[in-house]
């Protein structure tokens, strides 16, 4: 079988308020992530139903330390080194750059904290793949701008990708502009910093602030290449193929109007255009969205160089009302596949859908791909010296890295990298656990904040770091 190509971008992946913790640390401002607790309150929080924009006494909030990546980095980034990586996917929090989102300048202790985390990847080969905004909005934009149904949102995150790409211009090549742009959908607040009045049009209020992403998606791209021509600018979604229930063409049907959801963005970003179907599905359900005369030029003139995706699970759908026994994965409700076993959180395990994914992806777009996210969250028993026997992680890992390297041998597909999920372990984004873990590197730290963030190795750190090795020819 053929390797994985000379130069494939081996890594792992995190993001800032999942990992970072000093939330407040030398001037960094208040994020909607900061504010979204553990517990019972967490979705209907992510969802914009509950209105939370500070703290309180009652709740918990992960992100406040999460696993303290801001005081631990040289160590982290000495265990990526260790295991081989090539990237290192991250994101960069908003608030630590402009604290409320709209400051005259921005903080210079922010930016001089990714300078050093850029420095300390570089020092080691490792290269920085970058996510501008990964769910994180300042809570200051949400309260006076009601956050991205506000056109000025793209003033301001203009501004952010000015400071960003300018400050590192020699250290980063890679940049995501927003982190599965499609679950503004589906998580309002998580994702785009939305609230919602009694009498609001949900509908358009999301495909509004869509609207208003993409365009910010395109003037950062516009810019970047101002800024250094070299800079390569990706686009990132919630990915994987959605399945028919039966060969009813009902079904059929339904799959790909549910595929149609996500692919929305990619489809604008990637080809530079609201895509039929989009305007189509808009005007018939009466969804209003205001666009100037500019933006369909701007958005035509700036599309990304590279498509990114997440990938856990993929799913099945129906069009009969009555077939209703859904999953718990992820945020997309799913019928269960009896064909799939699932993880302790209801994710249904499909290595040969990332394959079909990866396929339809190039297909559409015939563009680069980057699988940025991928990962089995599961509880580990860690022994007294913090070691895992995850060999269950190795297992799920090994079958989808067999599934793009057949995607890349067999399929001829262009795929550029891989960064699993939660290298390290972290706060999980959906349920604020610590308990729900992906990394190859063990933190002691408990749901209830309990622990001494000590660091260490689990069976699947030694695995991958052979993966990578052997560009992905031992598994």
């Amino acid at each position: 079988m053929k390797q994985f190509p000379e130069g494939f971008l081996w890594g792992g992946a995190t993001a800032a308020n999942q990992c970072e913790g000093a939330y407040l640390a030398d001037g960094k401002g208040l994020s909607t992530v900061d504010v979204i607790p553990a517990g019972k309150d967490r979705f209907p929080v992510m969802l914009g139903e509950l209105k939370m924009l500070s703290c309180d006494e009652a709740h918990q909030y992960p992100s406040h330390e999460a696993i303290d990546f801001y005081h631990h980095y040289k160590e982290d980034i000495a265990l990526f080194a260790e295991m081989g990586f090539k990237t290192f996917r991250m994101s960069i929090s908003w608030t630590r750059i402009f604290p409320n989102g709209d400051d005259p300048t921005p903080n210079e202790a922010g930016l001089k904290f990714y300078d050093d985390v850029f420095d300390e990847c570089l020092k080691y080969g490792i290269e920085p793949l970058v996510t501008i905004t990964h769910f994180d909005v300042p809570i200051h934009l949400v309260e006076t701008l009601g956050s991205w149904r506000s056109r000025e949102m793209i003033v301001h995150y203009e501004r952010l990708c000015e400071v960003l790409f300018e400050r590192y211009k020699n250290k980063v090549t890679y940049w995501l502009t927003f982190n599965e742009i499609n679950m503004l959908l589906h998580l309002p607040f998580m994702g785009a910093g939305l609230l919602f009045e009694e009498g609001d049009d949900v509908l358009s209020i999301k495909y509004q602030a869509a609207h208003h992403q993409l365009m910010a998606s395109a003037l950062a791209t516009k810019i970047a290449k101002r800024i250094n021509p070299n800079f390569k600018i990706g686009c990132m979604l919630a990915a994987g193929v959605t399945y028919a229930n039966t060969c009813a063409p009902e079904d059929a049907f339904k799959a790909m109007t549910k595929e149609r959801e996500s692919y929305f963005f990619i489809d604008v970003q990637s080809r530079g255009e609201y895509p039929n179907y989009a305007l189509k599905m808009m005007e018939n359900e009466g969804i209003h969205v205001q666009m100037e005369p500019e933006d369909a030029q701007i958005l035509k003139e700036n599309t990304v160089d590279f498509i990114s995706f997440s990938y856990y699970a993929s799913r099945l759908t129906s069009a009969d009302p009555k077939v209703n026994a859904t999953t718990e994965g992820n945020v997309f409700a799913s019928l269960k596949n009896p064909y799939l076993k699932a993880s302790e959180w209801g994710w249904q395990i499909d290595p040969l859908g990332l394959r079909t994914t990866l396929n339809m992806l190039y297909d559409r777009y015939q563009k680069p791909l980057f699988i940025v996210e991928n990962g089995l969250g599961a509880v580990d028993m860690p022994d007294e010296n913090g070691y895992v026997e995850d060999d269950y992680r190795i297992d799920y890992l090994r079958a989808h890295v067999q599934a793009m390297r057949d995607a890349i041998a067999l399929d001829g597909v262009d795929l550029m990298g891989y960064t699993p999920w939660g290298c390290i372990d972290l706060v999980s984004a959906s349920t604020g656990e610590m308990k729900k873990r992906y990394g190859f590197i063990y933190v002691d730290k408990d749901n209830e904040g309990n622990g001494t963030l000590k660091r260490s190795k689990k069976k699947s750190f030694e695995w991958y770091k052979n993966v990578i090795n052997s560009n992905g020819t031992t598994l």
